[in-house]
């Protein structure tokens, strides 16, 4: 029988992690690494590492470093390799940022990938060209390794390395932990039950817990997966502590912002919408949509309709320097989405001084409860309080104090004393 942990071998699998980042997903999983550091023996394994950048205390595995030799060195040493092929339905698409093309059927993709020559593994873009066997490869590879370390207990962060988790579980019997930042709810919506929704649901109920980044998303995982609460424990993200500087404007107007993938998910239209609606008594103001996806032509193409195309700026995708500069000249920050897990973007607003406007239908709603909070589709309703953060001091006071004292307690410390607290209860009832 399992005995419960002083200090977890923790076998962690991640697949964006700075400096090699796409979104959000990269920044928590570093944030978490680092604060569990002192608390558990963290071995991650990702797809691609740079070389010279370490993490104190956290081993750092890139499957990109093995070379040929060392591949084939560690498949040799088992000589009938051997993978629990999942049965999943429907066409493939894949997340969290885009899609590709529903042709490609998991059960052809596995044997095509199980079944070629081994050979190192080459990434330049996590989320360009064949994404699917990029996933499944990084699952192969990271499994034959990881049966030859030691471990306590496996995390997995989202659907792209709930493969190599799943493997590992049924092969040695070590509890599964998944980390679940978004979900192909969040991204395609409840019509979405294709290969990645079957994928996670398959995953959530193998699993021993699963950490979704707030109660909003463990609500998703029971509800529309279908998984038993009592294995749901969710721990809201934490963010650094930064410095900052407020700067004074180089424009005349204000500025509303967003930033985010441009995607349905977001919910640009509506920032759009409401911006619409703003302008129409209140023109001394401007926007700002920051990002890229497949609805920046559509926005662009909608404010133009609208007239106010000189009202917008459309940066594209902002570096964190960039979008550091941006925080620090904003007036408003706007968090439209549709769903969204948690939304660190707000809490780093927040930690700008910047008045809050966010949807209901998001995680960090749990956390910032200061903030103006919207209902996506009530443009109305958007549109006022926009007006009301630029034109009233004392709403904009009461906000932005309300945010900065929830801030104490949005910490990756806080995170990470939790996930170790799920750890234990895995041994405590292993021992129950």
């Amino acid at each position: 029988m399992s005995v419960k942990k002083n200090r977890n071998k923790v076998l962690m699998f991640g697949w964006e992690f700075p400096p090699v980042i796409s979104g959000g997903l990269g920044v928590a999983t570093l944030g978490l690494c680092k604060a569990l550091s002192p608390l558990a023996d963290v071995k991650m394994i990702i797809p691609k590492s740079v070389p010279n950048f370490d993490i104190p205390n956290i081993e750092l595995i890139g499957l990109n470093s093995f070379t040929k030799e060392q591949l084939q060195d560690l498949f040799n040493q088992e000589h009938e390799y051997s993978f629990h092929e999942p049965k999943f339905n429907g066409k493939s698409s894949y997340g969290p940022y885009s899609k590709i093309p529903e042709n490609e059927f998991i059960s052809q993709k596995f044997y095509d990938v199980l079944h070629e020559d081994i050979k190192p593994f080459e990434i330049d873009d996590l989320y360009a060209g064949d994404v699917i066997k990029k996933v499944i490869e990084f699952a192969r590879i990271s499994v034959q390794y990881s049966l030859r370390q030691k471990f306590d207990v496996i995390h997995a962060h989202d659907w792209m390395t709930f493969l190599p988790g799943m493997e590992l579980k049924l092969r040695t019997g070590k509890p599964l932990v998944l980390h679940v930042h978004s979900t192909e709810y969040d991204r395609a919506g409840e019509h979405s039950k294709n290969w990645v929704y079957d994928l996670e649901k398959r995953a959530m109920e193998l699993a021993d817990r699963i950490i979704p980044v707030s109660h909003y998303t463990g609500l998703i995982c029971e509800r529309h997966y279908g998984i038993d609460r009592n294995k749901i424990k969710p721990v809201h993200n934490g963010i650094e502590a930064v410095k900052h500087t407020v700067k004074k404007s180089p424009f005349d107007e204000k500025l509303v912002i967003f930033f985010g993938r441009i995607t349905m998910q977001k919910g640009p239209e509506y920032f759009v919408e409401a911006a619409k609606l703003v302008l129409e008594k209140h023109q001394n103001v401007k926007f700002v949509m920051a990002g890229s996806g497949d609805l920046l032509r559509p926005m662009i193409e909608k404010t133009a309709a609208y007239g106010i195309g000189d009202k917008f700026y459309f940066t594209g995708f902002l570096n964190k320097v960039m979008l550091n500069e941006l925080l620090a000249v904003a007036d408003v920050y706007c968090m439209p989405s549709v769903s969204e897990p948690f939304g660190l973007s707000a809490v780093e607003a927040v930690q700008y001084g910047l008045p809050t406007i966010i949807s209901k239908t998001s995680g960090v709603a749990e956390a910032l409860t200061g903030s103006m909070q919207i209902d996506v589709w009530d443009v109305q309703k958007f549109a006022q309080y926009i007006v009301a953060a630029l034109d009233y001091e004392g709403l904009k006071k009461s906000v932005v104090e309300a945010n900065n004292h929830s801030l104490e307690s949005i910490t990756w410390e806080n995170c990470a004393q939790q996930v170790v607290d799920v750890y234990n209860s895995i041994w405590e009832e292993y021992q129950a």
